[in-house]
C-alpha cells in the first residue's frame, strides 16, 4: 500500500541561517552584534546632549529690562519647561523673548545674547516636538549671533559650538552627512580659538568628540570613534578633580568606548566604559540632577557587557543601577520616560537569558508606563512606541500568542505613522515593522503579511541613503523576507532577489565589521536555498513491493542537491577577502575560482598555512627530510587561522547567547574546504589535562571571566567543526577520517588549560548538530561524552538548556538512524523528555519539542516493536495538537505527525479504528490549509494513502474512490513541472489498480496504466520515483496487456530510468545499493524482448543495465574527461541541460544513453563468437554474436532454469568449502587454504555440476553453432568463445563444463578456447582500441609480494617470478623484476606506464562495497584499483593476476561483475588472467610457467624485445590443460585447475 511519510518538525536547533535583527529606537545607537536586537541606550544620547547645551546668556536681560519683569517671566517659563516638559511654557517663553528682541535696537551690545537665548528656546521646543521649522529658526538666529560676534570676542568659540550643536541636531533628525561635517568643522574652529587652560576647553573638546561619535554612528568609520575617544580623553585630562563637569565628560568618554565596543566586539572597550562611568557615578553627589542619567548610562554599559559575555551578574547590575536612576527621577521629570524605557530594556535582556515570563511582563509594564508619560506630539514618542512593540514582539516569540505580535504590529505601525517623512529613524522603524509582519506570517502562513514585510523593508531601503551605516542591515533583512517568501511559494526568483540584496549588503560592510561574519553566513544561507526548491516535505508515499520482478519496498528517496556553483561562488568571495592576511609566501592571489582551488591545494597540505604561522613555501618541492625542504614554524594557532576566525567571530567570541549565530553555512564552508586533510598536522604534545570548574561553580557563574586572548584556538576549531557539518550535509564530502581527526582535536581543546569553560561550552554548542553525529566512527563513546559535557556546561535554569537537550536528542536520533543502536534511541528519548519537562506550559517551543519526542518514540517502535512506544508517540503528538492554536501555521504539520503515528499503529496491529482516526486528522489538516498552499497537495496525498490502506481490510469501495479523489486532487494541485508530481501519480496509479482488482472493470485498469505511464514519463522529479512508476507500468502491461509495442515501450522506459538513477548516485556504494534493489530488471526486460522475438532489443537492454558502475568508471577513467564531467555536474541546474552539455564532450556522446545494437556489433572480434547468456525466472536463453553479421542467433536453453543456476552456484560454494577453498569474503590465508572441517556433502558433486552445465547450457550452444571437436595438439586452431553470463551464471565455470567420467567424456576444451567479458561493449572497446603497442614500453614488469603485512606468506611467488624473468631475459625481451620491499605501490604504478604488461604475484583483496578500493597487497602498503584507474595506460596489454579471488564476484551484484579482473579491464588492460577462487601455491606457479612458455614458443619471428599477450587466451587454455593432465580426476583436482580464467580480448 502507499504509505505517507512522517513529517517531523526540524530539530530544535538554534543555529538556523537568516535571522533578522530588531532595532530599538530609544536611541540611535544600534548594537548590531545580536540578532533580533534592540537598543536600550537612550540616556547615552541625553548625556551627549547635555554636553551640547547652549551657552546661557540670560544675565544680559538686566540691561534692557530695568524692571526685569519680561526677562524674569521668560526665565521662569524656560526653566519650568526644562523640568516638566510643558509645551505651553516654551511657546510662551518664545513669544515673550521675541517681544524683547523686537524692542532691542540694532547695534545694541546685548542683541547677540538675546538672539542666542531665543535660539535656545526654539531648540528646546524642537527637542520636544521634532518640528524642523523650530530647528531652522534656531539655526538662523545662531547664524545671526555668530555674524554679530567678532572672531576675537571671547564668546566666539561658544557661539561656534552652539551652531555646531544645532547642525548636529539636524543631522540626528535627517541623517544628512553634510550637517555632521558642518558641525565638526564649526566645533574644530571653536577648539582652535580656545586657548590652552581656558575653562571651557574641556567641554568644547567633549562636544567635538561627540560630533565625531555621531558621524561614526552614520558611517561606521572607526577613525571617527577613535578621534572621539582621543578628544574626550584630552578633555578628561584637562578637567581638574572636583570640577562639576568631570562626571559628565567621563560618562561621555565611557559612551565612546561603548560605541567602539559595539563596532569591534573588543571586551577591553566595554570594560573601560564601565570603569569610566563608575568613576563618574562616584564623583556625582547624591541629589545631583545628572546622577540618574549617569547611573542609567553605567547600567547600559553593564547591559552591553552582558550581551557579550552572558554573565547574569551584569544584567542584574544593569537593572539595579537603572532602578536607582528611576527612583531618583521625580514624577513629571522630562527624563523619566527614557529611564523607564531603558529599565524595561534591561528586564527584556534578562528575559532573553532566563526565559522568565515575569521579566518580560515587567519590561512591558515599564515601557507601557513610559509611553503613557510621553505626551502626544513628543519627538521621542515614536521610538518609545517602537520599543514597547519590541517587548510585545519578544513575548510573542516566547508564548506564541498572536495577540502579542498583533499588538507589536499595532504599536510599530503607530510609531511609523508618527514619524515624519525624511526622519533619520524612519527606515529602521519600517524594517522593524516589517519584521513583525514577517514573524506573524511564519505563524499564520498568511501571504499578505510577508508581502507587507517586503513592501515595508523595500521602503526602508529606498529611504536609506547610500553610505548609511544601517543600509547593509536593512538590505540583509529585506533579503531575509524574500527568502521566507520563496519558502512559501517556491519561486526561485525570490531566492535570486535575496542573494542580490544580501550580496549588495556584504559589499557595503567594511572589513573587520562585527556584523560581517553573520552577513556572510546569511548570504550563504540564501545561496543554499538556491537549490531545486525541495520537494514538498509533506508529500511522499511508499511504493509497495513489486509483484512481478521482485523489487523490494523502499521509502521515498529524497535528495537535497546543492548547486555547487553557488557554494563555490561564495567560497571565492570569502577567500578573496581573507587571503590578503597572508605573507608573501602565501601562494597566489585569489582572483577567481581556479585561483581559489590552486591556493587550497597548497594550503591544505601537511605543512601549509592553516596551522603554521610560517608554512613551507608553496614553491618548495622537496619532501620532508630531503635537502632544500623548509620546515614550517609557529605553534598550532597560526596567524592566518586566528585572523580568519577572529574576523568572523568578533561579535560573538566567547558569548553564550549568540551561539545561534554560529553558522552551518558560509564561513564553515570555507574552513571545511581548507581543513579537511590538515588536522593530522596538529601537534598535541603540549596539551595537558586541566580540571573543569565544579558543577556548582558553573551553575552559579563563579568561575573567572575569560581572557580575550586565550580562546582563539578553541573557537577556530569550533568553526572547523561547523565546516565538517556543512561539508557532510551539503557537499557529501564527509568521511570517517575527517571525523576521527576532528574528535582528537576537539578533545584536546576541551583539555587545554588555556580554554576557559565558557569557551568550551561555546565550542561544544554546535557539537549537537544531528548531521554531524550521524557520521559513524570508532570514537562514538568519546563523542557522546563530549555531547553530554556540552549540556553539563550550561548553567542551571538557563533558557537555552531545553534547546541544547533537544539538539542532543536529535544527535542521538541521527546516530540511531545510522547504527540502529537501542542505546542511542533510548538516550535520545531520555534527553528530549527532559527538554519537554523543562519547557514551561505556554512556551512557544513546547509544541515543537513534543513533536520531536513523539517522532523519537516512533523510531524506537520501529526497532523494538514495543506497542507502548506507539501509544506514547500518539499521546505526545496529541498533546502537541492540543496546545497548538487553530490559527498557528504549524498546526497542519502537528496534525500530520499525529496521523502518521495512528497510521503506523494500524499497519502493525490492524486496528481499523486507528486508520479511521488518521483519516479524520488528515481531513482536518486539509481543511485548515488554504488553497494554493504548497503543502496542500502533500496532505491530499497522505489522506488518499490512508483511505487506500483502509480499503484493504474493509473492501469498502467508498474508501478506494476517496483515495482516488484525494490523489487526483493532489495531482491537479501540483504544478506540471513540480518534483513531487511523479510521486503523487504513483499513488493515484496504485489506487486505480486496487479499484480494478475489486471491480474488474477494464476502464479502471486502463486508468492505472495511463497514470503510471504519466508518472514515469514526467520530465521533472526524482528519477527513483519515476523508475518505480515505470516498473508498475511494465508489470501491469506484462500481466494484462498483450500489446507488444506497449510492453516494450514500458520496459524501455524502465531501462532508461535505471541507467539514469545509477548514474546520478554520488558514490559507488550508493550506485550498488540501487543496482541490488533493481538487479533483476535488465534480465527480465531482456526475457520479455526475446519472448516478442526482439533479440536486438534484448541485447541493448542487457548492455544498458549490466556493469553500470564499471561502464561509467571506464568512461570517466581519464582525468581530463572526469574533471570535465564533474565541472558540468557542478554547473548544471537542470538535468536535461546537464546531459546535453556532457554529451557534447568528445567521448561522452552516449553518456547515460543506451547503445544501439548496430553500434554494439560494430567491433566484434573476428576469431570466434560472443555468447550472451540471459537467465531469469521467465526463461533462459543464449544470444550469439559474430563478426560480420548483423543478425543475432537466438538459442533457447529449454532444459535450464534460474532455479538450477542458483542450485549449482550454491553447491559449488559447498564443494569449495568442503575442500578448504573459498570464493569470496576470503580471509587472507595464502593462495591455498587448509581443509574445511565441515564435510557435509550434497548429491551434486563437482563432476555433476560440470556435467549439468555441459548438457543443459554449453552443448546446446555448441550444437547450434555447428562446432565440432578439435585436435588437442593444435589448440591454436580452435575457435574462441567469449562468455557474457548474467545472474548466478556469472559464478559458474562455463569454461570447464563437460563430462569428465565414463566412456562419453568430453568437455568444452575439446571444442573452443573460452574467455569471459563483463559486457559485450567491454570486449568491443578492446577490439576497437587494439592499436600497436609502442615498442619503447612493450615489455613485462614482474613483482612478487610474498610477505605483505597482516597476510600469510606466499613464498612460492618468489621462484615463480624469478623463473619467468629469467626466461624472458634469455629471449631478449624487456622484463623487469622487483620483489617485496624493492617496490612501493606508487613505484609500481610508474612501472605500469613504462611496461605494457604486468605479472602481479601477491595477495588480492576485493572490496565488494566499493570496487575501486579493491587492492593488491604490497610489503609497503596496498595498491588500490582506483590508483591504477587514474593512470593513463594507452599501451596496457596483459595483466596476469597470480593472486587469489581476483575474479570472484559478489552474489547480490552478479550483473556488475565486481572483481579485480573486471577492474583491470576497466583500467585499460586488453586482457587479464585471474582466478575464481583460492589457488594452490604450487599449482599457481606451474600454470604461470606453462602459460609464459606457450607465449614464448608462439612468438612471431622478429619480435625482438617486444612482449605480445595477444595469445594469452590460448596460453591459459594450454597451461590449465597441462595442469589437468598431471592431476587425477577427483573433485579436488577439478577444483585445482578450474579457477584460472581469461578475461578480455
Amino acid at each position: 500500500m502507499a504509505e505517507p511519510q512522517p513529517m517531523p518538525n526540524p530539530p530544535d536547533d538554534e543555529s538556523q541561517i537568516g535571522h533578522e535583527r530588531e532595532v530599538d529606537h530609544e536611541s540611535r545607537t544600534d548594537d548590531k552584534s545580536d540578532l533580533d536586537n534592540e537598543n536600550e541606550s537612550g540616556i547615552e544620547d541625553e548625556r551627549d546632549l547635555d554636553d551640547e547645551k547652549e551657552i546661557d546668556e540670560s544675565e544680559i536681560g538686566i540691561a534692557f529690562d530695568p524692571d526685569g519683569a519680561l526677562w524674569e517671566r521668560w526665565n521662569t517659563l524656560y526653566d519650568r519647561f526644562n523640568q516638566v516638559g510643558d509645551l505651553n511654557d516654551i511657546s510662551k517663553a518664545i513669544s515673550i523673548l521675541r517681544v524683547v528682541v523686537e524692542r532691542t535696537t540694532e547695534g545694541d551690545v546685548n542683541l547677540a545674547g538675546m538672539l542666542s537665548n531665543l535660539g535656545s528656546s526654539y531648540l528646546g521646543r524642537f527637542d520636544y516636538t521634532g518640528n524642523l521649522s523650530d530647528l531652522t529658526e534656531a539655526m538662523s538666529l545662531q547664524t545671526q549671533v555668530l555674524d554679530l560676534t567678532p572672531e576675537e570676542d571671547e564668546d566666539h568659540p561658544s557661539r561656534l559650538m552652539n551652531l555646531g550643536n544645532s547642525f548636529l541636531r539636524r543631522f540626528n533628525r535627517t541623517g544628512d552627512l553634510e550637517d555632521v561635517a558642518k558641525s565638526i568643522s564649526l566645533q574644530t574652529r571653536a577648539v582652535g580659538l580656545t586657548p590652552e587652560g581656558h575653562v571651557d576647553l574641556p567641554g568644547i573638546l567633549a562636544s567635538l568628540g561627540n560630533s565625531h561619535l555621531r558621524q561614526f554612528g552614520r558611517t561606521g568609520n572607526l577613525t571617527d570613534v577613535a578621534e572621539s575617544i582621543s578628544l574626550q580623553t584630552r578633555a578628561v585630562g584637562l578637567t581638574p578633580e572636583g570640577h562639576a563637569d568631570l562626571p559628565g565628560i567621563l560618562a561621555s568618554l565611557g559612551n565612546s568606548h561603548l560605541r567602539q565596543f559595539g563596532r569591534t566586539g573588543n571586551l577591553t572597550d566595554v570594560a573601560e566604559s564601565i570603569s569610566l562611568q563608575t568613576r563618574a557615578v562616584g564623583l556625582t553627589p547624591e541629589g545631583h540632577a545628572d546622577l540618574p542619567g549617569i547611573l542609567a548610562s553605567l547600567g547600559n554599559s553593564h547591559l552591553r557587557q552582558f550581551g557579550r559575555t552572558g554573565n547574569l551578574t551584569d544584567v542584574a547590575e544593569s537593572i539595579s543601577l537603572q532602578t536607582r536612576a528611576v527612583g531618583l527621577t521625580p514624577e513629571g521629570h522630562a527624563d523619566l520616560p527614557s529611564m523607564l524605557m531603558n529599565l524595561g530594556g534591561s528586564y527584556l535582556r534578562q528575559f532573553e537569558r532566563t526565559g522568565n515570563l515575569e521579566d518580560i511582563a515587567k519590561s512591558i509594564s515599564l515601557r507601557t508606563r513610559a509611553v503613557g508619560l510621553t505626551p502626544e506630539g513628543h519627538a521621542d514618542l515614536p521610538g518609545r512606541l517602537m520599543n514597547l512593540g519590541n517587548s510585545y514582539f519578544r513575548q510573542f516569540k516566547r508564548t506564541g500568542d498572536l495577540v502579542d505580535v498583533s499588538e507589536s504590529i499595532s504599536l510599530r505601525a503607530r510609531a511609523v505613522s508618527l514619524t515624519p517623512e525624511g526622519h533619520a529613524d524612519l527606515p529602521s522603524m519600517l524594517m522593524n515593522l516589517g519584521n513583525s509582519y514577517l514573524r506573524r506570517f511564519e505563524w499564520t502562513g498568511d501571504l499578505e503579511d510577508v508581502a507587507k514585510s517586503i513592501s515595508l523593508k523595500s521602503s526602508a531601503v529606498r529611504l536609506t541613503p547610500e553610505g548609511h551605516a544601517d543600509l547593509p542591515e536593512i538590505l540583509m533583512n529585506l533579503g531575509g523576507s524574500y527568502l521566507r517568501y520563496s519558502e512559501r511559494t517556491g519561486h526561485l526568483g525570490d531566492v535570486s532577489e535575496s542573494i542580490s540584496l544580501r550580496t549588495r549588503a556584504l559589499h557595503l560592510t567594511p572589513q573587520g565589521h562585527a556584523d560581517r561574519p553573520r552577513r556572510l553566513m546569511d548570504l550563504g544561507g540564501s545561496y543554499l536555498c538556491r537549490i531545486d526548491i525541495p520537494a514538498n516535505p509533506h508529500q511522499g508515499i511508499r511504493i509497495p513491493p513489486g509483484r512481478f520482478f521482485g523489487t523490494s519496498a523502499s521509502g521515498k528517496l529524497t535528495s537535497r542537491r546543492v548547486q555547487k556553483r553557488d557554494t563555490h561562488n561564495v567560497l571565492v568571495i570569502v577567500l578573496q577577502e581573507h587571503l590578503g592576511t597572508l605573507e608573501d609566501n602565501a601562494g597566489p592571489d585569489c582572483d577567481g575560482l581556479s585561483e581559489a582551488r590552486s591556493w587550497l591545494e597548497w594550503a591544505r597540505c601537511d605543512t601549509g598555512p592553516l596551522f603554521f604561522e610560517r608554512p613551507t613555501p608553496a614553491h618548495c618541492t622537496a619532501d620532508v627530510g630531503e635537502p632544500g625542504f623548509v620546515m614550517p614554524g609557529g605553534r598550532l594557532r597560526s596567524q592566518f587561522v586566528v585572523k580568519l576566525v577572529r574576523d568572523s567571530l568578533s561579535c560573538s567570541t566567547g558569548s553564550l547567547y549568540t551561539y545561534d549565530t554560529m553558522p552551518v553555512g558560509l564561513f564553515a564552508l570555507t574552513m571545511a574546504a581548507m581543513s579537511s586533510f590538515s588536522l593530522q598536522v596538529c601537534s598535541l604534545e603540549s596539551i595537558v589535562n586541566h580540571p573543569e570548574p565544579s558543577l556548582n561553580e558553573r551553575q552559579n557563574g563563579c568561575s573567572p571571566e575569560p581572557d580575550e586572548t586565550m580562546h582563539q584556538d578553541a573557537q577556530a576549531f569550533s568553526w572547523i567543526h561547523s565546516g565538517f557539518i556543512y561539508q557532510e550535509y551539503y557537499m557529501g564530502l564527509f568521511n570517517d577520517m575527517d571525523l576521527n581527526q576532528w574528535c582528537i582535536v576537539m578533545s584536546a581543546i576541551i583539555d587545554n588549560p588555556e580554554t576557559h569553560h565558557i569557551h568550551k561550552r561555546a565550542s561544544l554548542f554546535s557539537f549537537a548538530s544531528p548531521t554531524f553525529v550521524s557520521a559513524r566512527t570508532n570514537g562514538e563513546k568519546r563523542f557522546a561524552n563530549l555531547l553530554m559535557l556540552a549540556v553539563s556546561l550550561i548553567p542551571k535554569g538557563h533558557a537555552v538548556l531545553p534547546t541544547m537537550l533537544m539538539n542532543l536528542g536529535s544527535s542521538f536520533l541521527s546516530r540511531f538512524e545510522r547504527t540502529d543502536s537501542l542505546l542511542d534511541i533510548n538516550e535520545a528519548i531520555s534527553v528530549q523528555s527532559r527538554a519537554v519537562d523543562l519547557t514551561p506550559a505556554g512556551h512557544a517551543d513546547r509544541r515543537k519539542r513534543l513533536t520531536n519526542l513523539g517522532n523519537s518514540f516512533i523510531s524506537r517502535f520501529k526497532l523494538t516493536r514495543d506497542p507502548s512506544d506507539l501509544s506514547k508517540a500518539i499521546s505526545t503528538h496529541t498533546q502537541s495538537v492540543e496546545i497548538t492554536p487553530d490559527s498557528h501555521a504549524g498546526l497542519p504539520i502537528v496534525l500530520n505527525n499525529l496521523a502518521n503515528s495512528l497510521l503506523c499503529r494500524f499497519e502493525h496491529f490492524d486496528e481499523v479504528g486507528d486508520v479511521t482516526k488518521a483519516i479524520m486528522v488528515w481531513t482536518r489538516t486539509v481543511d485548515l490549509v488554504p488553497g494554493g498552499h504548497p503543502s496542500l497537495p502533500g496532505y491530499h496525498t497522505n489522506l488518499g494513502s490512508a483511505y487506500l490502506q483502509r480499503f484493504t481490510p474493509t473492501g469498502n469501495t467508498n474508501d478506494v474512490t476517496q483515495a482516488i479523489y484525494h490523489f487526483h486532487k493532489a495531482a491537479c494541485l501540483t504544478p506540471e513541472m513540480h518534483a513531487d508530481l511523479p510521486n503523487t501519480l504513483n499513488g493515484l496509479g496504485l489506487a486505480w489498480e486496487e479499484y480494478y482488482m475489486s471491480s474488474g472493470h477494464q476502464d479502471h485498469l486502463n486508468e492505472a496504466i495511463v497514470t503510471f505511464t504519466c508518472a514515469s514519463t514526467c520530465t521533472s522529479g526524482d528519477p527513483n520515483v519515476r523508475l518505480r512508476g515505470a516498473i508498475q507500468w511494465a508489470r501491469l502491461c506484462a500481466r494484462y496487456d498483450p500489446e507488444p509495442l506497449e510492453i516494450l515501450t514500458a520496459f524501455e522506459t524502465v531501462m532508461n530510468l535505471l541507467m539514469l538513477v545509477a548514474g546520478l548516485e554520488e558514490t559507488v556504494r550508493n550506485r550498488y545499493a540501487i543496482i541490488e534493489e533493481h538487479g533483476g530488471l535488465p534480465v527480465n526486460a531482456a526475457a520479455i524482448a526475446i519472448t516478442f522475438e526482439a533479440p536486438q532489443i534484448a541485447l541493448e537492454w542487457l548492455e544498458q543495465g549490466r556493469c553500470l558502475v564499471w561502464g561509467q568508471q571506464s568512461r570517466l577513467r581519464k582525468v581530463t574527461l572526469e574533471d570535465e564531467a564533474l565541472k558540468h555536474s557542478q554547473l548544471a541546474s537542470e538535468l536535461d541541460s546537464l546531459l546535453e552539455k556532457v554529451r557534447v564532450i568528445p567521448g561522452f556522446e552516449s553518456f547515460l544513453r543506451p547503445l544501439q545494437c548496430a553500434a554494439i556489433l560494430e567491433h566484434l572480434p573476428l576469431s570466434g563468437y560472443v555468447v550472451v547468456l540471459n537467465v531469469c525466472n521467465l526463461r533462459c536463453d543464449a544470444v550469439v554474436l559474430r563478426a560480420g553479421s548483423d543478425e543475432l542467433q537466438h538459442v533457447p536453453l529449454t532444459s535450464f532454469t534460474l532455479q538450477k543456476a542458483k542450485r549449482y552456484r550454491h553447491m559449488l560454494s559447498v564443494q569449495l568449502r568442503c575442500h578448504g577453498l573459498r570464493a569470496q569474503d576470503v580471509d587472507i590465508m595464502g593462495r591455498a587454504g587448509g581443509p574445511y572441517l565441515n564435510k557435509n556433502r550434497d548429491d551434486l558433486t563437482v563432476h555433476s555440476i560440470l556435467r549439468s552445465l555441459w548438457k543443459e547450457v554449453v552443448k546446446p550452444i555448441l550444437n547450434a553453432l555447428g562446432l565440432s571437436k578439435g585436435d588437442s595438439d593444435t589448440i591454436h586452431l580452435l575457435p574462441r568463445i567469449w562468455w557474457c553470463p548474467t545472474g548466478p551464471m556469472s559464478f559458474l565455470p562455463l569454461h570447464a563444463a563437460g563430462v569428465y567420467q565414463g566412456e562419453g567424456a568430453e568437455s568444452i576444451s575439446n571444442y573452443v578456447v573460452s574467455s569471459y567479458t563483463p559486457t559485450v561493449t567491454a570486449l568491443t572497446q578492446r577490439v576497437k582500441n587494439d592499436l600497436p603497442i609502442n615498442d619503447q614500453v612493450s615489455g613485462l614488469f614482474l613483482t612478487c609480494q610474498p610477505e605483505a603485512p597482516h597476510a600469510a606468506a606466499i613464498l612460492g611467488t618468489i621462484a615463480e617470478v624469478r623463473e619467468i624473468h629469467k626466461e624472458a631475459t634469455a629471449l631478449g625481451m624487456k622484463p623487469l623484476i622487483l620483489e617485496g620491499d624493492d617496490v612501493a605501490p606508487d613505484e609500481c604504478l610508474d612501472h605500469m606506464e613504462r611496461y605494457s604488461s604486468i605479472h602481479l604475484a601477491c595477495h588480492g583483496v576485493q572490496d565488494i562495497s566499493d570496487p575501486l578500493r579493491s587492492r593488491f597487497l604490497f610489503h609497503k602498503g596496498p595498491l588500490p584499483l582506483s590508483a591504477i584507474m587514474q593512470k593513463n595506460l594507452p599501451n596496457a596489454d596483459l595483466a596476469y593476476l597470480s593472486a587469489c579471488q581476483t575474479s570472484t564476484g559478489q552474489e547480490t551484484l552478479a550483473d556488475e561483475v565486481v572483481h579485480l579482473a573486471a577492474g583491470m579491464l576497466a583500467a585499460g588492460y586488453r586482457r587479464v588472467v585471474s582466478t575464481m577462487w583460492e589457488i594452490g601455491d604450487g599449482n599457481a606457479s606451474q600454470v604461470a610457467r606453462e602459460f609464459y612458455q606457450y607465449l614464448w614458443k608462439h612468438r612471431p619471428e622478429g619480435s625482438g624485445s617486444r612482449f605480445d599477450g595477444s595469445l594469452s587466451a590460448y596460453a591459459l587454455h594450454h597451461a590449465t590443460q597441462e595442469l589437468r593432465g598431471r592431476l587425477d580426476n577427483t573433485d579436488r583436482s577439478l577444483l585445482a585447475w578450474m579457477p584460472f580464467v581469461h578475461y578480455g580480448y
